[in-house]
């Protein structure tokens, strides 16, 4: 038996309060931790994406234990997608790395539909779907405008939104996938 913890989106609010929300939501406070362990990092990383997929409206639920491989379910209103939060703070001077798997194996698509990666110092978020890392033991992200791979999915919360076949490792849209996000992902036309 699993045990969730629900923070679900409140109907009731007005478009007003809504729209207070959003404005708030870019202002999320950085989280810090004071004794760098790779655990206390994990930890202030999961709490970060809380917060910010909170604060887009997206119902989260947080698994009780350590037994399963991802960290959230998240609904989006195209079903339940498990997500497992990365903090990547290791700069070497060009990119920022983060390994997509556990102490030993990496993640497969039975195990989870994301990897949601932060980047601690730059607060900057890549929603990259598994089947775009499968089976690499490595990513590389450029957050400060390098050309890499993953780039499409910097900031990319719209593809929790989308279907699974519509969120592929070359889709990069024509028209913005959900204008009413506040957020506006690395590829999206709106941003132009």
């Amino acid at each position: 038996m699993r045990l969730f913890v629900f923070m679900a989106k409140d109907r009731q609010k007005s478009d007003r309060q809504k729209s207070l929300l959003l404005e708030h939501a870019e202002k999320l406070p950085a989280l810090h931790v004071a004794y760098r362990t790779n655990k206390r990092v994990g930890d202030a990383a999961e709490a970060a994406f809380l917060a910010k997929a909170s604060s887009l409206f997206f119902p989260v639920a947080k698994p009780w234990g350590e037994d399963v491989r991802y960290d959230f379910l998240v609904d989006a209103g195209r079903g339940i997608w498990r997500v497992q939060v990365k903090a990547a703070s290791s700069f070497d001077g060009t990119r920022y790395n983060v390994r997509p798997g556990g102490t030993s194996t990496l993640y497969t698509a039975d195990e989870i539909d994301f990897l949601a990666a932060h980047i601690v110092g730059e607060d900057a978020w890549y929603m990259i779907p598994i089947e775009a890392i499968v089976p690499r033991a490595s990513l590389h992200l450029y957050p400060h405008g390098g050309k890499g791979h993953f780039e499409i999915y910097r900031e990319g919360w719209c593809l929790l939104l989308c279907p699974r076949n519509a969120r592929g490792w070359e889709d990069i849209p024509v028209h913005c996938r959900y204008p009413k996000l506040p957020v506006r992902c690395a590829v999206c036309p709106c941003k132009k």
